[in-house]
Order: structure tokens, then C-alpha cells, then sequence
């Protein structure tokens, strides 16, 4: 074979076998899954929550993995961490799940001050954060250009609105007082409140803070009865809360307790006890009732994968497993406009979802460079417990 022949070939078989290889590195990157990493509470008191979240976002991890994957056939795959309830937990369970997991997108868990915590590295390292539950004004609106949080839950300058509506329609509320947690959350809503009452001319009888681990608000509830308090705006998570109801009772007040949505996210009626029914709280959603196709398929798919769902009864708190299930499938839609997992191009990717039919709603255009919160206060209801079930207010069964 003469010299340039055989120089021909040797290059024709190089050529070929890199070309192999950069089939064969292609084709496994096919292969790889998409991370997607859960950071939330997973002990504790607020536990039953955390779960639920896990479950809504596996029920749609499924449903999206059986239909084929994303970017041409990957898997999505869930990594959890458990923050404790701890902002700097969190941010340590985060920085593993961006860094060591190479996360495509980080979904929030249910405290407004680990998820704000984790949102200034999220924008730091221009990793999507998803936001199923913590409710806190600045979790999305935190100032930052460009800002990486998206949210679909409540959100609490809208839910306080609807809270002072919810207070005056039902209980004809004139002099509303607010008991509120001692942290970011409560100031969110003692801002939100405020301006709720301002706007219809109003002021709050008093405003009272409690810390999660007071077990005494006797005091703090006896100044506001004293200010003459006719309804109670309440903010705080299920151990607290559950304090608030307790004291109330060695009081022996019985004023209308309107709440954020705290006390759904696990033990409540077991730590507040009998008048546990006596608070009223907003929610997203409910398995109880007439359900659409989709929750229909999301009510099939839970019995079928959780054998201690029997139905309604036992998917508490729905909002977590709700809100879940479809920031999962808004966070798949974006990753498919992106075109990728890269970080900003899947937030760009966000803005660019059109329709989809959800299990809250029917969404259009959900986002925006303004908005990233995809729920608005028509998507809200209000519920109550009744035994351990959280049902929607007036639907007893």
C-alpha cells in the first residue's frame, strides 16, 4: 500500500473512531438522568409535609418518566435532603445538591426562612429554585436581576388580602388583632396584613410575636383581648399554632382564628386538641369533592403507588402533594423549552410555558420576568379540620 494510501486510511480510521466515541459520549449522555433535588422538612413536627411534597413530585416524576423522559429520552431522578427546619441546614443540604448532584432544579420545602436562605445561593449559582409551599413574599420577590426562585403555592401579600376578606365576610371582623411566629415569615405577613387592613381603612387591634418553641402565649393573647380583638389573624407553623389553640382554651376565649396555612402541615389536631376545628385556614387545594381528569388520575396514581391511600382522607396535607405535582410539571415544561439543563436557559425556559391543564388549575403563560408565582388569590379555599381530616370549610362528612 503506498505511503499516502496508507496515510489516508489511518486518518479515515481515526476519524472513525472518534466519531465513535463521540456517539458513544453522546449516547450515554442521552442516557443520564435529569436530577431534580427536594430540600425540605422531613423530621419533626411539620414531617407529614414533607411528604407529601415528595410524593406530589414523584406521582409527576413518574407519570413524566413513563411518557419517555425529557431531552430525548432521560429519566428525571428525585434526590431529598432534610433541612431540619434550619436555614443553615438548608443551605448546606442545597449547596450538596447543586454542587455534588449537579441538580437541574432545586424545589424548596416549607419554611419561608430556610427557602429564603436558599434562594440567595440559588441565584448565586443561577440554579432554578421551585418553590411548592413556603409562602413568603420575598422567596420570588427578593430583588434579584436576574432572579432564578419560581413559586406555585400561596403567597402571602395575596393570602393576607384574602384573610382579612375570609375574617370580615365570615365573621363579620372589625377589630382584627394578628398573633404571629417571631421570624421572617411573620414579618412577611405583618407587612402584608398591615397593608390589607390600611387599604380598607382599618388597623389591627394589636400585633403579637411568639417564638416555635413557646409553649405559654397566655400574655401575648391577653393583651389582644384586651385591645378588644374580634377575630385572629394567626401565622405560624403546626407546634406553634397548636400553642396558640392551647392557650386560648386555658383563657377560655373563643374568638374566630383565621390562619395562614401553618397548621395543615402535619400534627396539629393531636398537639392542639378539640378546638383544633375552631381554626380556619387557607389552602390550594382539596381531594375532597367533585375532581377534574386530572385529579383523578393523581387520586388513581397515589392509591396505586402508597397502599395506605384509601382515598382523601388519607392525602394530608393535599396541599403539599398538589402544589408539588404541579411545580414538577411546569419545572419538565421548562427544561423542554430550554432545551437543556443549563441554569439560565431553563429559567428563560420558565417564561416561555404556554397552556397546561394542572391539578390546581388550568395554566396560561404561568410566569413572566414580573411574575414568577403562578398562583393568584382565585386559586385559594378555605378549610378546617375536622377529626384528622382536612376538609374544605362547610363540606362536613
Amino acid at each position: 500500500m503506498p505511503f499516502t494510501t496508507r496515510r489516508r486510511f489511518a486518518v479515515a480510521t481515526l476519524a472513525t473512531a472518534a466519531w465513535a466515541a463521540m456517539g458513544a459520549l453522546s449516547a450515554a449522555h442521552a442516557a443520564e438522568p435529569i436530577k431534580v433535588g427536594l430540600v425540605t422538612a422531613l423530621s419533626g413536627q411539620s414531617a407529614l409535609a414533607g411528604d407529601a411534597i415528595t410524593r406530589g413530585l414523584t406521582i409527576a416524576i413518574e407519570e413524566i418518566n413513563a411518557k419517555g423522559g425529557l431531552l430525548g429520552g432521560r429519566k428525571l431522578e428525585l434526590v431529598r435532603r432534610d433541612d431540619e427546619a434550619n436555614p443553615s441546614k438548608g443551605v448546606t443540604a442545597a449547596r450538596e445538591l447543586i454542587y455534588k448532584e449537579k441538580v437541574a432544579v432545586l424545589f424548596g420545602g416549607l419554611d419561608t426562612p430556610v427557602s429564603i436562605a436558599i434562594v440567595q445561593l440559588a441565584n448565586q449559582e443561577k440554579v432554578p429554585f421551585m418553590g411548592p409551599w413556603a409562602a413568603g413574599t420575598p422567596v420570588t420577590k427578593n430583588g434579584a436581576k436576574p432572579n432564578f426562585a419560581f413559586r406555585v403555592s400561596a403567597v402571602d401579600e395575596i393570602v393576607d388580602r384574602g384573610m382579612l376578606a375570609y375574617a370580615q365576610k365570615t365573621f363579620n371582623a372589625k377589630n382584627p388583632g394578628m398573633i404571629l411566629v417571631n421570624n421572617p415569615w411573620g414579618e412577611s405577613n405583618e407587612k402584608g396584613l398591615t397593608a390589607a387592613l390600611t387599604a380598607k381603612g382599618m388597623k389591627a387591634a394589636g400585633i403579637e410575636k411568639f417564638g416555635d418553641s413557646d409553649v405559654d402565649v397566655v400574655p401575648q393573647l391577653t393583651r389582644l383581648k384586651a385591645a378588644g380583638a374580634d377575630a385572629l389573624f394567626l401565622v405560624g407553623n403546626v407546634g406553634p399554632s397548636a400553642q396558640v389553640v392551647k392557650s386560648l382554651d386555658r383563657m377560655g376565649w373563643q374568638v374566630p382564628i383565621v390562619s395562614h396555612w401553618g397548621p395543615a402541615g402535619g400534627r396539629f389536631t393531636e398537639l392542639a386538641g378539640a378546638n383544633a376545628k375552631n381554626v380556619h385556614f387557607v389552602q390550594t387545594y382539596s381531594f375532597f369533592g367533585k375532581q377534574g381528569p386530572v385529579g383523578e388520575k393523581v387520586l388513581a396514581a397515589l392509591k396505586a403507588k402508597y397502599p395506605e391511600i384509601k382515598g382523601p382522607d388519607n392525602i394530608t396535607p393535599a396541599v403539599g402533594v398538589a402544589n408539588a405535582y404541579d411545580a414538577m410539571q411546569l419545572a419538565a415544561l421548562a427544561i423542554t423549552q430550554a432545551g437543556s439543563t443549563e441554569g439560565d436557559a431553563v429559567r428563560q425556559g420558565f417564561y416561555k410555558i404556554g397552556k397546561y391543564d394542572g391539578l390546581i388549575k388550568g395554566y396560561d403563560k404561568p410566569f413572566s420576568e414580573g411574575n414568577h408565582d403562578a398562583l393568584s388569590e382565585n386559586d385559594y379555599v378555605w378549610a378546617q379540620f375536622i377529626g384528622n381530616r382536612i376538609l374544605p370549610v362547610g363540606l362536613e362528612k
